[in-house]
């Protein structure tokens, strides 16, 4: 994965963004930091579940000033299709003074391990799990609205897993 400053997504298991952010040293250095849990809020926070990520895309950008509105774009852009569990909103970037450059993808396990973790029966009481934590987090530690915009997605995320396993 490149190490270039830029936006990058975490993507589940069925390789579906599930939250997007950026970095200014380094994408590398910081997914690897969500994906050992030092030093991430969204880890700390409870809003998302290193367990659940199978892939990362990542667009290097060059230039800093552009970084955060290429982040509010690529939110939007996932966002709509799926609710991501970043909680904030960023404001509407509706386009880009540059063309963003290719995006890379890096699968951070491997395909087996994922065919795996795709069986409703693992993943259904994994999602429970995380939404059980995000709720007491909220309830105990850190009462704040884009927390429950995380628990909406995860809400979300159990519905669908639910429906699979019952399937």
């Amino acid at each position: 994965m490149t190490n270039e400053i830029g936006v990058y997504a975490l993507c589940d298991l069925d390789m579906v963004p599930i939250y997007v952010g950026q970095s200014v040293d380094g994408i590398r250095s910081r997914v690897q930091r969500h994906l050992t849990s030092a030093r991430s809020d969204i880890i700390a926070n409870r809003q998302i579940d290193v367990w659940e990520i199978y892939g990362v895309l990542a667009w290097p950008v060059s230039d800093r000033v552009l970084i955060e509105k290429v982040e509010n774009f690529q939110f939007h852009q996932f966002d709509k299709i799926c609710s991501l569990m970043n909680g904030k909103i960023p404001p509407i970037q509706r386009d880009l003074p540059v063309l963003l450059s290719e995006c890379q993808i890096v699968h951070v396990m491997e395909e087996k391990e994922r065919q795996k973790r795709l069986d409703p029966a693992l993943r259904l009481p994994r999602q429970i799990e995380q939404y059980q934590r995000l709720v007491d987090y909220i309830q105990n530690v850190k009462d704040a609205a884009h927390l429950k915009r995380s628990l909406h997605a995860h809400f979300q995320r159990l519905v669908k897993y639910h429906k699979k396993f019952l399937a």
